[in-house]
């Protein structure tokens, strides 16, 4: 059985959908921090079948965990202070996100105006549906 040591302080993302967990890893930035990250591909799991973790070492203030909302709202995120956990956290999904998408309407200004953030906002929580901001394109996953 794989071992990955426990930690002093930082987050651990669990109940992650399999094969998801570098999604996250670059959405989150984690390639720019410099702190330790393990990620756990397809772990055993009796609720889910197979699942992924990641677990970050350090301090989590800069991290926008928000856009985990959108990318899997199921994920469980676990903050952890002197070896124990603090602070167990469920998502949903989030109202607004900035460039996690990107418009495909080709006549959106986001299309010709390129230093425009992509912004869309949750219109329709039960179908998960995404609106543009400045075009009203929808984008569902």
């Amino acid at each position: 059985m794989l071992n990955i040591s426990g930690l002093q302080e930082g987050v651990v993302l669990d109940h992650i959908q399999a094969g998801k967990s570098l999604d996250i890893y670059y959405h989150l930035g984690l390639d720019k921090l410099d702190c330790q990250v393990a990620i756990i591909k397809n772990a055993r799991s009796n609720k889910m079948g197979r699942k992924d973790i990641i677990k970050v070492d350090g301090p989590i203030d800069n991290l926008d965990l928000n856009v985990l909302g959108y990318i899997d709202h199921n994920i469980t995120i676990n903050i952890i202070r002197n070896n124990e956990i603090v602070e167990k956290g469920r998502l949903k999904l989030p109202k607004r996100i900035t460039n996690v998408i990107q418009c495909r309407n080709p006549r959106c200004i986001t299309s010709i105006e390129q230093e425009l953030p992509h912004i869309f906002y949750l219109s329709d929580e039960r179908h998960e549906t995404y609106r543009c901001l400045y075009c009203e394109e929808r984008y569902r996953k």
